[in-house]
């Protein structure tokens, strides 16, 4: 398991993509506190990322944080089938 994030904010984009992807809050709330996966996207932005089971299949929740600020940002959130393409092994 990679480092979590507890003090955070979810920006006004972030929650516009989360409700027109349907990704409820909870689930991006679990992902920042027990993410499977934590990578550095560039100074100042990383992407957090697990597994989710949603309607009998499995997707990759990505959720893009910009880390260099008293509270992170959430600043979007996206699910995606296409685990292999995005999992680091």
């Amino acid at each position: 398991m990679a480092e979590p994030i507890d003090n955070y904010l979810i920006t006004s984009h972030a929650a516009f993509e989360m409700r027109r992807r349907g990704i409820e809050e909870g689930v991006v709330r679990q992902v920042l506190a027990a993410p499977e996966q934590r990578h550095a996207v560039r100074l100042g932005r990383d992407v957090l990322q697990s597994r989710i089971a949603l309607a009998g299949k499995t997707y990759l929740l990505c959720v893009f944080v910009d880390i260099d600020r008293d509270s992170a940002e959430v600043v979007t959130v996206y699910r995606t089938s296409r685990i292999a393409k995005y999992w680091s092994a």
